[in-house]
């Protein structure tokens, strides 16, 4: 009985360790789950298809917003869509994306944020907001607010429902979006108090309920890193006239391939 009794103990030790062992180390890594950008040095030359430009726009003494203007081949811009990409990579990851709206006429400004990319300084929720914000207030010296598109992938739909609950542009589009940070870390490590451990909250399904301008969600049935059905969670946020895209089928990094998305895409962009 007592060596029953020992092991039981044990492995409740074991199992004690491990709990707290994964927790911290949750607690502590939490931007290395979160975060995977790839830096570039400032000499770094970039070759995109089309027409672009770099523009490097300071945050203070040292640090600096990088950015990339992509152009319509030719004729007037009709508008701009500020795009806030996800948490891997730099500009150069998301580049393919621009010509679904340079071909319409719209600029595409894809900016990175601080450590990924060119950019530089410290990376924090708020900065990520600042650094949002004042993106648009350079559109908006360039744009009428309703030829401004605020459109989010993947991490960055938390940064584009923010800018977009606190400005009035022409229209949010938030591709594969979470409820919030902790909610995702929950829904993949639930048997941890997320809420209290996770430093960023971004929270959308919060936003959402401040944003006046049209809203389109687009999410795939087979996302294997947002599911569909956590994501669906988020309908009950839409105004009347927003849309929840469902694409069938669709995985977290390739809706943009879709008949579905691509007509809804051009309809939004008449």
């Amino acid at each position: 009985m007592k060596s029953k009794k020992r092991k039981i103990f044990n492995w409740i030790k074991i199992i004690v360790f491990l709990y707290c062992s994964i927790g911290i180390a949750l607690y502590y890594l939490q931007e290395k789950f979160l975060f995977h950008p790839t830096p570039l040095p400032a000499s770094h030359v970039f070759h995109f298809p089309g027409k672009f430009n770099e523009m490097t726009i300071p945050i203070n003494a040292k640090d600096n917003i990088s950015m990339v203007r992509f152009l319509p081949d030719s004729g007037a811009s009709r508008g701009v869509v500020l795009f806030f990409h996800g948490n891997r990579g730099n500009v150069e990851r998301y580049a393919k994306y621009a010509p679904m709206f340079t071909q319409k006429g719209y600029e595409c400004w894809i900016t990175d944020y601080p450590g990924f990319g060119k950019s530089t300084g410290n990376r924090s929720e708020k900065a990520l907001y600042e650094q949002a914000y004042q993106i648009y207030r350079l559109a908006k010296s360039k744009f009428g607010m309703d030829s401004i598109i605020i459109y989010g992938k993947s991490f960055g739909t938390g940064i584009a429902s923010f800018l977009a609950s606190e400005t009035k542009p022409r229209l949010l589009i938030l591709e594969t979006p979470y409820r919030s940070i902790p909610s995702l870390f929950g829904y993949y490590a639930f048997i941890y108090p997320v809420n209290a451990m996770v430093t960023y909250k971004l929270p959308v399904e919060e936003y959402l309920q401040d944003i006046k301008i049209p809203v389109v969600i687009f999410h795939g049935t087979d996302d294997g890193v947002i599911p569909y059905g956590y994501a669906k969670k988020l309908q009950p946020y839409l105004k009347p006239g927003d849309q929840f895209v469902t694409i069938e089928a669709g995985s977290h990094h390739n809706l943009a391939g879709y008949p579905k998305y691509k007509a809804v895409m051009d309809s939004l962009l008449r």
